[in-house]
């Protein structure tokens, strides 16, 4: 009914830059709120930023002022501007189109890999 799909993951040095994409398609094409989470091996998954449909964000303190969550003025595309990487900021980044607290959808992520 939902798809989600990323992708702009990779592997890129430290203090470099990278931008995520991603779509959402199928039959609901509103969210109330769209965000990117990471998972690093070993920990548990974390909210990385978040926006709500009227425009308001969210971030994490570990990428505020580094991290910009945005969108399409169709809202079909969210995406994450990733600048000044740091080796900690690797890790799978998944993104979440959500309805509600209980109806939300998952994306199968993409690999950001930052080197020192």
């Amino acid at each position: 009914q939902v798809q989600v799909e990323e992708s702009g993951g990779g592997l890129v040095q430290a203090g470099g830059s990278l931008r995520l994409s991603c779509v959402a398609s199928g039959r609901i094409t509103s969210f109330n709120v769209m965000g990117w989470y990471r998972q690093a091996p070993g920990n548990q998954r974390e909210m990385v930023a978040t926006m709500t449909l009227s425009g308001i964000t969210n971030y994490a303190d570990s990428v505020k002022g580094r991290f910009t969550i945005s969108r399409d003025k169709a809202g079909k595309t969210v995406y994450l501007q990733m600048n000044s990487l740091k080796p900690e900021d690797t890790a799978v980044y998944y993104c979440k189109r959500a309805i509600n607290s209980q109806v939300h959808y998952w994306g199968q992520g993409t690999q950001v890999t930052v080197s020192s």
